[in-house]
């Protein structure tokens, strides 16, 4: 079904289960993150883009201030609650995302009244495509506009992280909302985390004749578990006794130091976030001097890291990258928080049905569930589509 099919289809369901036509239709899209992983807490560098996979909301505003949710995905009944009653930990399951949305803008002073929300994603559930965020940067896109608040896309990235960090109780950074909210076809977002500032990056992998494929491990991961939450902890840490604000102002040339003043486990830790930060800036001028084809090397060496230094692979995972790399792909990674979800692999395109298949063999052989594979393109951010 195609975009717009499957827009027509939303609006009518949203009409035959409120009685009335919405006010408009928002998406926003998931995003992969092409390379640097955990740096965006720690004020540093991340070159997301947006993917043609994406949350879609048909709202309604209403005359009070009682919201009614409900989700074409899976078997998800009516979800209601009161706009100005709104608490954190309150609220589980997918409606937290809206609703800490809501939250968020009313913590800000922005009046939102009641609405009724339908909504309807392609984007993969727990595979680290940031299908939350979809979510929540689709609700404020559309909040945005049905309110008349004026929201800049930097101020909704710093809202929408506030409902993730306070509401949702995931203590991640601005990454997915920037890639969300900010992309563009045929390019990925360079992202300086300590002042939200972002450029454009090219990246034609079609005219490079590659494609990204994603590897859904189907190992299902959370945000809000201990995993990520620990490894925030020991950033924290190492910064506090390295002396500095963030990882962000350590170089690669000071990890010699850094090595003598922690524990073995902290040190792995912040040498993960300062490499990986230097990979990111090589990535970006890599794809602006020589295109696509010459990154692989800095995705192979990212997985490394973040599977012997931050310690967030999986097996899954590690099957992915390392079968697609020798099937093929010029260079492979785990992307997202880690601890399962998706790995992506950059391959030629007259190699891509090989990497599947070997993967696909790959994950049978070793017991593993089955993984879904497909491919993704950069494409453009969160927008009103009728």
């Amino acid at each position: 079904m195609n975009t717009t099919t499957r827009a027509g289809a939303l609006a009518g369901r949203f009409e035959a289960t409120f009685g009335a036509a919405p006010d408009g239709l928002w998406a926003a899209p998931g995003r992969v993150n092409l390379i640097g992983e955990h740096t965006d807490y720690n004020e540093g560098f991340v070159l997301p883009f947006a993917i043609d996979k994406r949350a879609t909301t048909a709202v309604r505003l209403r005359n009070d201030s009682t919201i009614r949710l409900l989700s074409t995905v899976g078997d998800r009944g009516l979800v209601e609650a009161d706009a100005a009653a709104l608490t954190p930990g309150t609220v589980t399951g997918w409606a937290k995302y809206p609703l800490g949305v809501v939250w968020a803008l009313r913590q800000s002073g922005i009046e939102v009244p009641g609405f009724e929300l339908l909504l309807d994603s392609d984007v993969p559930l727990g595979a680290g495509l940031s299908s939350s965020h979809a979510i929540e940067c689709a609700v404020v896109t559309a909040l945005n506009e049905l309110t008349g608040a004026g929201l800049s896309a930097e101020d909704m990235v710093t809202l929408t992280r506030h409902a993730e960090n306070a509401f949702v109780g995931a203590p991640t950074g601005i990454m997915d909302q920037s890639a969300s909210l900010r992309g563009a076809s045929g390019h990925a977002v360079f992202l300086d985390c300590r002042d939200q500032s972002a450029e454009l990056v090219p990246f034609p992998a079609q005219e490079a004749g590659l494609v990204l494929l994603v590897i859904d491990t189907k190992v299902a991961h959370s945000h809000a578990d201990g995993g990520y939450a620990s490894r925030r902890a020991s950033c924290e840490l190492g910064a506090g006794i390295l002396g500095v604000t963030a990882l962000r102002d350590v170089a690669v040339a000071g990890l010699e130091e850094a090595s003598g003043l922690l524990d073995p486990v902290t040190f792995r830790r912040v040498r993960h976030i300062v490499t990986e930060n230097d990979r990111v800036l090589q990535t970006v001028a890599t794809l602006r001097s020589q295109g696509p084809a010459r990154i692989g090397g800095l995705l192979d060496a990212s997985h490394a890291s973040m599977r012997d230094d931050f310690e967030i692979s999986c097996p899954e995972l590690d099957l992915a990258v390392d079968t697609a790399r020798s099937h093929g792909a010029i260079g492979a990674r785990m992307t997202g928080g880690g601890f399962g979800g998706s790995a992506i692999a950059l391959t030629p395109v007259q190699d891509e049905r090989q990497v599947r298949a070997a993967v696909v063999r790959a994950f049978a052989e070793a017991g593993f569930t089955a993984p879904d594979i497909f491919t993704v393109t950069p494409a453009a951010g969160a927008e009103r589509l009728s």
